[in-house]
C-alpha cells in the first residue's frame, strides 16, 4: 500500500516565507483576477513562489502559500520580492488566503 503524500517528511530547503502585502487585481481578460504578493526575503539568492493548497472539495477560501527555497548555501542578505499567479481554478466559493509565515491574509474576490 502506498504511503500518503501528507505523511512523508517535511522538506528542510522550501519554508513559508514572510510577506508584507497581498492583492487581488483583475487580469487582462475579463472575469479573470491575479494575485500579486510582496515582501522581503531574507536571504538574496532565495526563490519565491506561490503555492496553491491541494482539496478535495472547493473550500471557501483557498489556502495559497508564499514559499521560500534555496538552491545552495543563503546569501545572508535581505532582498525585496514581488511574486504573482493567476486565480484560475485555484478561487474558493468566497476567495483566497495567503499563508505566509508571520500571518495569514483572507481576500474576497468577485
Amino acid at each position: 500500500m502506498a504511503k500518503a503524500f501528507t505523511s512523508n517528511p517535511a522538506s528542510a530547503s522550501v519554508r513559508l516565507i514572510n510577506f508584507a502585502r497581498a492583492k487581488v487585481v483583475p487580469g487582462i481578460v475579463p472575469g479573470t483576477f491575479i494575485l500579486i504578493v510582496s515582501g522581503t526575503k531574507p536571504y538574496l539568492n532565495m526563490t519565491v513562489e506561490l503555492s496553491p493548497l491541494i482539496y478535495i472539495r472547493r473550500p471557501e477560501y483557498w489556502g495559497i502559500e508564499v514559499v521560500g527555497s534555496l538552491h545552495g548555501i543563503g546569501l545572508p542578505a535581505t532582498a525585496p520580492y514581488t511574486v504573482f499567479i493567476p486565480l484560475d481554478g485555484i478561487t474558493g466559493t468566497k476567495g483566497i488566503e495567503v499563508i505566509g509565515a508571520n500571518k495569514k491574509q483572507k481576500i474576497k474576490v468577485p
